[in-house]
């Protein structure tokens, strides 16, 4: 079966390059969200939108194409999606309003899922012997964490010296180099599992999904009126019932939907949403923070925010020696009692003078959700056979990019609420600027620039005063979700003590 042992790992290089450019365009951009709302002039829900439809979208495109790269091959499906990924980075680069960087970024989602399914599912195909597996996708997992680690310095470096499209710019010359070593590495014939590709289960899947998460932010956001959000909302729902009732009553359905009757899987997609989810609003949150209140320049937030993501690259390998050696269940529920914590401390620490503690508890956090996060990726690949490796990586993909695509709305809908009730703006300011300036700190900045100098120092003052206990009271929550999660997760892994759910 490993007979030639080079090519195993050389086929884990190719497809771990392919999935450096998508992890890293997740995180360049949180860096790059101030220059880019004064410089399109967006406002907070264009800027949640521009952050927000790509793992959204993502996350209904994920299944169909993990479905269609088993039917017609990985690495077909793969090249198609590197190439679509680099040429909407090139259409974002240059997009001229919020509304065509939005449209851009729907592109990039398309790109973006065809890589991801193909790269775990080319993994689990790959590595039949658990060991192997765990070390594998431990270096999948460090690759992941060290490509978002340089999303915000890269970011940082770009935004010192070009416009805010350069952070979509960087792209491109990634995915010249890529392309040709994933055509040159990946085996060109390789077993696909017969049948047609469902395009209408595909459509009503993505429909479905998208419709439902409209309708939560909508009514979470109050972008839209309750009853259109609720609408919305029963909308998804009930295409996603038809979704499941078709896959029940298919003999080859796009969504083995029996996957999630192993707790294994269950406990591993349930973490990566909430604990992904966390950890992007808390990345957001601390990327403003910042800049907009520590006056920091993205070069200088993108340092600041190196220990999370440093210390994450160390925890995949560690995962798999963790879990074999101590279980899964307690590796992961402890990894993310650790997390809670650390985030409890960020809450209250103070950024103006960070000492050594702050980078520290920064390092830990990264750490300890990399080591979890890993975990449930190996008990994920261990509970399903090589033939079902694409749904299931298909199903961890989609948790991933919902969980980031939910925390950040939550995230930025909560901190905007907060954000509103808290923010004490000068008595002689009009109404109608009062408004605008209450809705983020973007804003405020905003509506600071059209002011005299004396008002707009003051709207800034009050901006800062405001954020700075918005992120207090956004990260405490982030500590106690994830505290939550840490219980679920121990309860659902009851009798599991190794890494496969054999």
């Amino acid at each position: 079966m490993f007979a030639v042992i080079p090519r195993r790992w050389l086929i884990l290089l190719a497809v771990m390059l392919a999935f450096l450019p998508v992890v890293i365009d997740m995180t360049i951009l949180h860096i790059a969200v101030p220059s880019l709302t004064l410089a399109l002039g967006a406002s907070a829900t264009e800027v949640l939108w521009i952050i927000d439809i790509y793992p959204l979208l993502m996350a209904g495109l994920l299944v169909p194409m993990g479905t269609l790269a088993d039917r017609i091959g990985n690495r077909r499906v793969l090249l198609t999606g590197l190439v679509v990924f680099g040429i909407a980075s090139l259409l974002a680069a240059f997009a001229p309003t919020p509304a065509l960087l939005i449209a851009a970024r729907v592109l990039l989602a398309l790109g973006g899922s065809m890589i991801m399914p193909c790269v775990l599912g080319i993994i689990r195909r790959t590595f039949e012997d658990e060991d192997e597996r765990a070390m594998a996708l431990g270096l999948w997992g460090m690759v992941g964490a060290a490509g978002a680690a340089l999303g915000p310095l890269i970011g940082g470096a770009l935004l010192e010296h070009f416009w805010w499209g350069s952070a979509f710019l960087i792209n491109v010359p990634i995915m010249l180099v890529v392309a040709p070593l994933v055509f040159l590495l990946l085996p060109r014939s390789e077993e696909t599992t017969p049948g047609t590709w469902a395009l209408g289960q595909a459509l009503l899947l993505i429909a479905g999904m998208l419709a439902l998460v409209y309708g939560i932010k909508a009514a979470v956001g109050a972008t839209q009126p309750l009853g259109v959000a609720l609408l919305m909302a029963l909308l998804g729902f009930a295409l996603l019932s038809v979704f499941v009732r078709l896959q029940l009553r298919s003999a080859t359905p796009m969504l083995d939907l029996s996957l999630f009757s192993r707790p294994a899987i269950l406990a591993g997609i349930i973490m990566a949403v909430v604990a992904i989810g966390a950890l992007a609003g808390v990345e957001l949150t601390l990327a403003q923070e910042l800049q907009y209140v520590l006056g920091k320049t993205p070069l200088q937030a993108g340092i600041f925010m190196i220990p999370i993501m440093a210390a994450a690259a160390v925890g995949g390998p560690m995962a798999g020696y963790l879990s074999n050696r101590f279980g899964l269940r307690g590796v992961a529920s402890l990894s993310l009692l650790v997390s809670a914590g650390a985030l409890g401390f960020v809450a209250f620490a103070d950024l103006h003078q960070p000492g050594v503690s702050v980078p520290v508890v920064l390092a830990v956090l990264g750490l300890a959700l990399s080591i979890g996060l890993t975990a449930s990726s190996i008990a994920i690949m261990g509970a399903v056979e090589a033939s079902k490796g694409g749904a299931a990586g298909a199903l961890e993909a989609t948790a991933y990019e919902l969980g980031t695509g939910l925390g950040i709305t939550f995230f930025g809908v909560f901190m905007s609420s907060v954000y509103g009730h808290t923010i004490a703006l000068p008595a002689e300011l009009a109404a109608a600027l009062v408004q605008r300036a209450a809705r983020s700190i973007g804003d405020s900045y905003l509506v600071a620039a059209e002011l005299p100098a004396e008002q707009g120092s003051a709207v800034i003052a009050a901006a800062k005063a405001a954020f700075s206990s918005t992120h207090s009271i956004l990260l405490c929550t982030a500590a106690v979700v994830v505290g939550v999660l840490a219980v679920v997760v121990f309860r659902l892994l009851k009798g599991q003590s190794g890494q496969s759910a054999h």
